[in-house]
């Protein structure tokens, strides 16, 4: 049996199972059973951490563990939404308009795309608008008719056209009339009261088509983000001068959105 004297002085030689089982017992020395095992992992990387009892629930995520007693009520639970889910946190589906319904039903009738952006308020002023263009419209062809009428008497050899008669008390001689003058004024009002009219007309399609693009730009910015958080600075400074390269005093501002 080999002796301790041939061990240390070299003479003697380990077989390799020798060698496997003393490098086994050298590892269990060092390391215990339970070195790899959650609580002793966590408890190397944090020496004051106490170790959790054995019934402790234990949440891990992301590699952090959350002892269940930590939770507290101070943190709201977190909902997650589904990204095609229609209905609010609130139960309610958010209004949320098609710019391109919109301008159809603006189209078809003036009023309907404000109604449909629940733009309310816009409604009687577009109904007010065509009414008030429409009437005047409508006042204005009906004097244009009448002059023009009374003009083409004028110019005719006709005694038995004399519409223009009906603009004078009926006391009135037409030999007391001075035709050339009436000539002139009739053309002039004629002229005017269809120019009325033709940009009557105008304003009636531009209100049209300033309705359709209202609906359009209501809908496209129904969901635009308008934060409080608006603020103007103005703070007075020194500028450098570009040409004469010398210092002036100046105004500096910075718009925070």
């Amino acid at each position: 049996m080999t002796n301790l004297r041939q061990i240390f002085s070299g003479e003697y030689r380990l077989r390799p199972a020798e060698k496997i089982i003393l490098l086994v017992v050298a590892f269990v020395l060092v390391f215990p059973l339970d070195y790899f095992s959650i609580p002793a992992r966590a408890q190397s990387v944090d020496p004051d951490r106490q170790p959790l009892p054995q019934d402790s629930v234990v949440y891990m995520d992301a590699e952090v563990l959350v002892k269940a007693g930590e939770v507290t009520d101070s943190i709201p639970p977190t909902e997650v939404v589904a990204s095609d889910y229609p209905y609010g946190l609130d139960g309610k589906r958010p209004f949320n308009p098609s710019p391109q319904r919109a301008v159809w039903l603006s189209a078809l009738c003036p009023g309907l795309g404000q109604i449909y952006n629940r733009r309310f308020w816009k409604l009687p002023i577009v109904v007010g608008g065509f009414m008030g263009l429409g009437y005047a419209t409508s006042w204005n062809n009906n004097q244009y008719q009448d002059y023009i009428q009374g003009y083409r008497d004028l110019m005719d050899s006709d005694p038995n056209t004399n519409s223009y008669l009906d603009f004078f008390p009926p006391t009135v001689d037409e030999s007391s009339l001075d035709t050339e003058w009436l000539k002139r004024t009739f053309k002039s009002r004629r002229d005017y009261f269809r120019r009325n009219r033709d940009l009557c007309i105008i304003c009636l399609v531009a209100l049209y088509l300033i309705c359709m693009v209202d609906a359009y730009i209501d809908a496209s910015m129904a969901h635009f983000d308008i934060t409080p958080d608006l603020s103007l600075d103005l703070t007075p400074t020194i500028i450098q001068q570009p040409v004469t390269r010398k210092p002036s005093i100046g105004l500096n501002w910075a718009f925070t959105f």
